[in-house]
């Protein structure tokens, strides 16, 4: 493609060198740059592009995007100055595929839980709709049926682009994707055209990143300024948070509920571990999710599959056909002991919160619950006295143990955790740094109708210690030990 062509796209502040000549490539990583490419220096969380600039133009770059123009400039290159080399990369990516995102009904969900739940469903749904259809999501993602690992919640520009650009060339007419708040902090949706975008909740997360939590929710409502007045704005009636996410859209704002008044209303009818009756809208429909926390999931479902022209009944028999995502509210069933094991992805303490509290209200008041939960290493430390105080105050038995410990000693990421306790809360904790051995424990306690809940991580199949993967999967090591 022309740079002249590429180029237009994004609001330059300064050209210097010819732009007549042809892209081979973008890359945002210098050590992807092949000859003629076009190396977009990007202000990083930790890393700067710009320091990578010289290093770029030795691989063979032939044009640089950049904000800061360098004292020395190199001749035969080309150097567009932008406002904001984040956006711009964006909306040269999505160029450089040929804008796939407007070729497709794109619809982002966005909050601190229930996205991958609701997106998975969604791309689901519409599969059984009879549509082609992509998904971005933190467990996989799917080019129609072809299965794409995931690497990120939200993947680069780069990477997205090709992803939605692929959907494009399978047929697929809609795509659902997780829109987190770094991808929207980062500007990794910039030059994406949504049709509709779907709000779930907010509560703390990811503070090692946004510092404070004023940020992380305009993080997540930068996401719905930016919608077009043809989309759709849905938003979760129920936290407080909701309105403020959708003040300055231009979007048309629809809301749902399960506690209120909303444009899309369902209460649950009955609640068990197999499963959930709900009344949707004034219907009846039967689900094998459980808890409310999944009823309000399955109603953001409902809602935007309507937005998007489906009748509400074909909308309800399809709802009534699906299965909880991988590592949410995973039952496994110990035969002969007559436990349950509970798998949730689980790692923040609203979201642990909830989780606990649907297990306390369907169990019989007999069995005790017994949580294994841990927290990941190198992120927001704030959140684990919260969570070692909510497992020990919801549940019977707790086992603390190791989550991802990442760059942290195990140890020292569990003492945060029991910081949170009480001399006397502490000493009826169990405490386990290896995450095997504390599965174990739970299995070997548990009595028959007991209730294990294996809290954090969900569908990953890996540990992250000291920067690297082992394979670790709680759902074998729970079959493994529960009988």
């Amino acid at each position: 493609m022309k740079l002249n062509d590429l180029i237009n796209s994004v609001d330059c502040v300064k050209i210097v060198g010819n732009t007549d000549k042809e892209i081979s490539a973008i890359c945002q990583d210098s050590r992807q740059v092949s000859a003629d490419a076009l190396f977009v220096a990007v202000c990083g969380y930790s890393i700067d592009g710009h320091e990578y600039i010289q290093s770029a133009i030795e691989k063979g770059a032939a044009a640089i995007v950049l904000q800061k123009m360098p004292e020395v400039l190199n001749d035969g290159i080309a150097y567009i100055q932008v406002k904001d080399s984040a956006e711009a990369l964006g909306r040269l990516a999505s160029a450089w595929y040929g804008n796939p995102s407007s070729k497709l009904k794109l619809v982002g969900v966005t909050g601190t839980n229930g996205k991958t739940t609701i997106a998975t469903v969604l791309y689901k749904m519409h599969r059984e709709f009879g549509h082609k259809v992509g998904l971005l999501s933190t467990v996989c993602n799917y080019v129609d049926e072809r299965a794409v690992p995931a690497t990120h919640t939200t993947p680069d520009p780069i990477s997205l682009n090709k992803l939605l650009s692929e959907m494009v060339d399978a047929g697929c007419t809609y795509a659902f994707m997780e829109v987190s708040s770094h991808a929207a902090d980062q500007k990794r949706i910039g030059g994406l055209k949504f049709v509709g975008g779907i709000f779930t909740n907010i509560t703390r997360d990811h503070l090692d990143y946004h510092k404070t939590f004023d940020n992380y929710i305009k993080a997540k409502k930068s996401f719905f300024d930016s919608l077009p007045a043809d989309a759709f704005a849905l938003t979760n009636a129920d936290d407080r948070n909701g309105g403020v996410m959708v003040q300055n859209s231009k979007a048309l704002k629809k809301s749902y509920s399960i506690r209120s008044m909303a444009d899309f209303r369902a209460k649950v009818v009955e609640d068990s571990f197999f499963g959930m009756l709900l009344n949707i809208d004034g219907r009846e429909v039967s689900t094998q999710f459980v808890g409310r926390f999944n009823a309000s999931n399955l109603l953001a479902v409902y809602s935007a599959c309507v937005l998007l022209g489906n009748t509400p009944e074909d909308t309800l028999v399809a709802l009534s056909k699906m299965t909880p995502v991988n590592g949410r509210f995973e039952t496994i069933r110990g035969v002969q002991s007559g436990v349950c094991a509970i798998v949730d992805y689980a790692h923040t303490p609203d979201a642990l919160e909830n989780v606990i509290s649907t297990i306390n209200e369907v169990k019989s008041q007999s069995a005790e619950l017994i949580t294994v939960v841990g927290c990941g290493g190198n992120r927001d430390k704030g959140k684990r006295p919260i969570m070692a105080k909510s497992a020990v105050t919801n549940s019977d038995k707790v086992v603390i143990t190791s989550d991802n410990p990442r760059n942290e000693e195990p140890m020292d990421i569990i003492n945060d955790m029991l910081a949170g306790l009480t001399e006397e809360e502490q000493r009826n904790v169990i405490v386990n740094a290896d995450r095997e051995q504390a599965i174990k424990t739970a299995c070997t306690m548990a009595k028959k109708g007991d209730i294990i809940l294996v809290a954090g991580k969900g569908h990953e199949d890996y540990q992250d210690i000291k920067g690297v993967k082992h394979h670790f999967d709680d759902h074998e090591v729970i079959r493994k030990y529960l009988i």
